[in-house]
């Protein structure tokens, strides 16, 4: 994951609607059951899927009075205590 994408993806979110990452997601999950695609191609696609969950989390957070900044680095801390176990 990656906190400036995450932060990018939030703002597209507040721009726009949470229902666009939604349906992103949804759509590059779907992609990751073709068989044709290579290790290092899902790879990145598992990325950009951890992206935008993560851009969904923050950002409802966000949409609950949380400031931006608070609920990023909440978000990535919550992560990296997680890998840490």
């Amino acid at each position: 994951m990656k906190l400036p994408i995450i932060k990018h993806l939030v703002g597209f979110a507040e721009n726009n609607d949470e229902d666009f990452l939604i349906e992103t997601a949804e759509t590059l999950e779907y992609l990751t059951e073709s068989p044709s695609l290579k290790d290092e191609e899902l790879d990145t696609i598992g990325e950009l899927i951890s992206n935008l969950y993560g851009a969904i989390e923050v950002y409802k957070e966000v949409k609950h009075g949380t400031p931006k900044k608070e609920a990023l680095n909440g978000f990535m801390n919550r992560v990296t205590g997680a890998i840490d176990k």
